[in-house]
Parts: C-alpha cells; sequence; structure tokens
C-alpha cells in the first residue's frame, strides 16, 4: 500500500523532507479523552491491548485528533516476558507487577523463547486492523522493549528506582543473566519481524532502563543485544531510544540502527557530535515543556528544531507525554512542527 505520508520513513533514511516529521512516545493514551472512553469499556489496560479491534482504534485516535504523522501500535513492552512465560498484571497508579520473578537459573527452565505467533497473535491481528484502517495515510510504528530493560522487570517484577535485584545478578551470576538476556533477545527479533510482516513500517527498541548501568555493564548486558536486534531487522528502519545511556552515544551510533532517540537531558549538539552524522536524530522536547503556557510551548519548540537543523530530524519528546497533559498543548507543540520547519529550509 503506497503511504500519502511517508515523511517519517524518509527522514529516517535520511533522504530530504519537506518538513520534519513529529509523532509522540505515549501518544494512543490517558491525554485523550477519547482513549479514556474505550477504555472504561474494558476491564483495563491488559485487555484493551489483548483486543485487536480496540488497540487498532486507540492506536489510530492520535492520528485523527492530534495530526501526528505516524501511529504507533497499541500494546505493552511487558507482553515479550508473559509471552516467554511470566505474565503480568497492570496495577492502577502502581504500574507492571509480575507474580513470579526470575530468581535463579532454575527458574529460567520454565520459561521458553516465546512461540510469537499464537503467543503473541492478537498484536499482530491489531497491527492487520491498524494498517487496513489507516489505508496508508501515515506510516505505523511497531516496537519492543530492549532486552536489558524486560530483563529489570523479569528479574525485579516490578518497577524499580535502583533495580537493584537484577543489577546485583550481573555481579553474582552474570551466566544466568546473559543466558536469560539471550532469549529475551531471540523472541524480540522473531517478535520484530512479526509486527514487521504484520505491516509494521518502522519498529523502535526501546531502552527505558539503560540509564541505570555503568558504561561497561551496559556494553556487556545491554547494548550488545540491541545489536543483535539491529543486525537482525534490515526489513525496515530501527530506531534505538535508550534513556539515560549517556556514556554509550557514540557506540549506540554504530549500531546498524536508522534513528536514535534522544531523552530531554541528551544535549542536542554534543548527541549528533557522538553519533555521527549518518544517523537521524529523534526527541527531544522537555515532556514537562507542555505544562507551559501556550506561547513557551511554541517558543521551546521552535528552539528544539533550530538546535536539530532540518534535515534528519523526527521532532518527538524526549520521554513519553505524561498523562495529566492538556491534549491542546500536545497539539500547540505538533502544530508548530509542522509550520515552523519549513523556514528552516531556506
Amino acid at each position: 500500500m503506497e503511504l500519502k505520508n511517508d515523511l517519517i520513513l524518509r527522514a529516517a533514511r535520511g533522504e530530504k523532507t519537506e518538513r520534519t516529521p513529529v509523532w509522540l512516545m505515549r501518544q494512543a493514551g490517558r491525554i485523550l479523552p477519547e482513549y479514556r472512553a474505550v477504555r472504561s469499556s474494558v476491564s483495563g489496560f491488559i485487555e484493551l491491548a489483548q483486543t485487536p479491534e480496540l488497540a487498532a482504534e486507540v492506536t489510530i485516535q492520535p492520528v485523527d485528533l492530534l495530526g501526528v504523522d505516524a501511529a504507533i501500535i497499541f500494546s505493552d513492552i511487558l507482553v515479550v516476558p508473559e509471552a516467554m512465560g511470566l505474565p503480568y498484571k497492570m496495577v492502577e497508579k502502581k504500574g507492571p507487577w509480575f507474580p513470579e520473578t526470575v530468581k535463579s537459573a532454575a527458574d529460567l527452565k520454565k520459561l521458553s523463547v516465546a512461540d510469537v505467533e499464537s503467543d503473541l497473535g492478537y498484536v499482530l491481528e491489531a497491527i492487520k486492523i491498524t494498517k487496513k484502517e489507516l489505508n496508508g495515510r501515515v506510516p505505523l510504528i511497531g516496537f519492543a522493549g530492549a532486552p536489558w530493560t524486560i530483563f529489570c522487570y523479569m528479574i525485579e517484577g516490578h518497577g524499580s528506582k535502583t533495580f537493584s535485584n537484577a543489577r546485583k545478578i550481573l555481579y553474582t551470576d552474570p551466566q544466568m543473566a546473559q543466558q536469560l538476556l539471550q532469549m529475551i533477545t531471540d523472541t524480540t527479533i522473531t517478535y520484530l519481524k512479526a509486527q514487521i510482516a504484520a505491516g509494521a513500517d518502522m519498529v523502535q527498541v526501546f531502552d527505558s532502563w539503560a540509564g541505570i548501568l555503568p558504561d561497561d555493564h551496559y556494553e556487556t548486558f545491554a547494548l550488545s543485544y540491541i545489536r543483535q536486534i539491529c543486525d537482525a531487522i534490515t526489513e525496515v528502519p530501527i530506531t534505538v531510544f535508550a534513556k539515560g545511556a549517556y556514556g554509550a552515544r557514540k557506540a549506540i551510533g554504530q549500531l546498524n540502527c536508522n534513528t536514535v532517540g534522544l531523552d530531554w537531558n541528551m544535549d542536542i549538539q554534543e548527541s549528533r557530535q557522538l553519533i555521527g552524522a549518518n544517523k537521524t536524530l529523534q526527541g527531544n522536547l522537555d515532556p514537562a515543556v507542555l505544562y507551559a503556557d501556550f506561547a513557551t510551548v511554541e517558543a521551546k519548540t521552535k528552539t528544539m528544531l533550530d538546535t536539530f537543523g532540518p534535515d534528519r530530524h523526527i521532532a518527538n519528546l524526549g520521554h513519553g507525554v505524561y498523562p495529566d497533559i492538556d491534549p491542546e498543548k500536545v497539539k500547540c507543540f505538533i502544530e508548530t512542527v509542522k509550520s515552523y520547519s519549513p523556514g528552516l529550509r531556506k
């Protein structure tokens, strides 16, 4: 199917674009009353994500309501450990919780590399429905969590400020850690390829907890597995977003990825120098800017665009949009990117 708007794909490939493309992480979510209405019709987040027709509906909402240049399939990074044999629950106002966790090598025997078609078929079906309903208006982004971030949840069982249990295993049983990380990696590669076969036009790998590892551990227990994923995904553009991985930016720039996502604390010019000119950068407005007045949102967005420059940039926030942000402020950000971008191309 020919895309009517392929800006984000062209930008990811380093091609010239008539303006900077824009989308937001967590754009399909609680900022939209329309999303909350759909979610209230089911038992909660997990049922919504596992109901392909509803997942497709909320995936498309930001395209209709916000005017973004891409949709991202409504799902969760933690469907991967669930498919491997470690189910989770989503606790309201607390986040994900795993009743069982991986504590030792013996626990690995209860897990397996996922059969993606059967265990994650609901995500693939949601992608197929979404692609059909989008009818080529904008590209569809697929995604997965990076192995290290998934590992953190499988060991810890919930969110954490330190993920000290996960980090402890890197010192006390590195062999077990690497065995689990490889299982996650193998599942993730198969999963992303299945998303692409179902219709995803590009994919993103989220390493949400990259920033809690020292540089040597990040290379050994995180980047080496992301490298396997990037080497395996050759069908569509791939983006790596490693939040807080300041010391790894140069190494991330050497991956076989098209785009590197920057969080809001990563200096744009320094990151460009470290990552290199042959990668597209994505980001990186501070999500909290969207709490400000409209004039400030517009001014900060223009400053960001000026700093990135007109080429090899996909506009986004430096992390997911916060759930209590006014949707009108989000629209202001998006519309500023769209209207201001051409002025950069004199």
